[in-house]
């Protein structure tokens, strides 16, 4: 993946931080999701094997952050 298509955490706590708007996508799986104490706050949940059935879901005009662990 080309390096400018990555965000670290703190670039993106700065922009965030300034005003910027981002669609946050989670995509880990539904057992990752049970297993975790921490949720963002917004994040869409989509898992990455069905991202294509869903990319409808997925607001237009924003930067997006996906992330997984």
């Amino acid at each position: 993946m080309a390096e400018e298509l990555r965000i670290t955490v703190d670039e993106l706590r700065k922009r965030t931080e300034a005003g910027e708007d981002f669609v946050f996508i989670d995509t880990r799986n539904p057992q990752a999701w049970a297993q975790s104490d921490v949720k963002l706050p917004g994040a869409i949940r989509i898992p990455l094997d069905s991202l294509d059935e869903n990319l409808s879901k997925i607001p237009k005009g924003k930067p997006i952050v996906a992330y997984c662990t």
